[in-house]
């Protein structure tokens, strides 16, 4: 295994064509397909799979994918390093995250207390399975997400699976975010029947939409007003807007987030336990250490307010 042909790996994924990734990587088609079945036939692996639609990405591919990207960025740190010595390299760090905002909020101090020229972050706000994938394959270095009584059990099975260990960071009890001007924003708490007459809130989670990868507990009540979003922005904007609700830690953050969004005590025996998760073989960076300390920092800080 070479590391050119970790670039050719990448390059096909990227393009999703044999074809294409040939014309980018400036070789001929033949001895691009040549370079990637002796790759697969040394690790006795199908790294992709080949359709008449093109190439697809096996689950093993996807898996050595993920090694391969981290080899090729660290030796692009190498390359940086030794190729200007004058220069620090350029660092990289990744996260992904369920829509917390003080997960925003502690990516924000990382970056002002990070004082270099160049740098490559990159903080995913995205589904909860996809979190799970990214920290096994390696594309990020911390997930965040949550855990309770309904979720765990399958949650921590994708995580054994995926070589995966989560660190818990707070317990809160529920709470609904509303907007200040909703007649339920002065109560000092609320219960699912005062909910009733208003919009519910969700994140959509695309192909694996199961009530154990919600965003939200509770996620199995029948509710007579859906809407689904795919951003925070979005969710906060229709909260405001249409007066609907969503459940969550009751952490708004308002460094990131004005005070037309309030967090009201939700009145169900339930808890939730938020965490980040890592891969069991790869230690922490150093960045990763700041951004987690980073983490408890500002949830300390938003816990106080609650």
């Amino acid at each position: 295994m070479t590391l050119q042909q970790l670039r050719y790996v990448i390059e096909v994924a990227k393009q999703r064509s044999i074809s294409k990734a040939a014309h980018q990587l400036f070789i001929s088609q033949p001895s691009l397909s040549n370079a990637i079945k002796e790759l697969e036939s040394e690790l006795g692996i199908s790294i992709f799979s080949r359709t008449n639609k093109g190439i697809v990405i096996t689950s093993e591919g996807s898996e050595f994918l993920g090694y391969a990207r981290q080899v090729m960025e660290q030796t692009e740190l190498l390359e940086n390093r030794y190729a200007n010595t004058a220069q620090p390299p350029q660092q990289h760090f990744s996260v992904s995250a369920q829509h917390y905002a003080f997960a925003v909020s502690a990516f924000v101090k990382l970056l002002k207390n990070y004082d270099r020229d160049e740098y490559e972050f990159t903080l995913r706000e995205t589904r909860t399975y996809e979190i799970i994938e990214d920290v096994k394959n390696l594309r990020s270095e911390i997930g965040i997400l949550y855990l309770n009584d309904f979720n765990q059990q399958v949650i921590r099975k994708f995580l054994r699976e995926g070589n995966l260990t989560f660190h818990e960071l707070f317990q809160a009890r529920p709470h609904v975010f509303i907007s200040s001007t909703n007649p339920l924003a002065a109560e000092k708490y609320v219960t699912l029947a005062d909910l009733d007459p208003y919009p519910y809130l969700s994140f959509e989670q695309g192909d694996y939409n199961s009530f154990h990868f919600s965003e939200e507990i509770l996620s199995t009540i029948s509710r007579r007003k859906n809407i689904r979003v795919s951003d925070r922005a979005t969710l906060f904007n229709l909260l405001i807007g249409l007066n609907g609700y969503t459940i969550s830690t009751g952490i708004i953050s308002y460094d990131i987030n004005d005070d037309d969004i309030v967090a009201v005590p939700l009145n169900v025996d339930e808890s939730i336990t938020v965490g980040y998760i890592q891969h069991k073989n790869a230690a922490n960076s150093p960045l990763a250490a700041i951004y987690i300390n980073f983490l408890k920092e500002t949830i300390t800080e938003e816990l106080t307010l609650l």
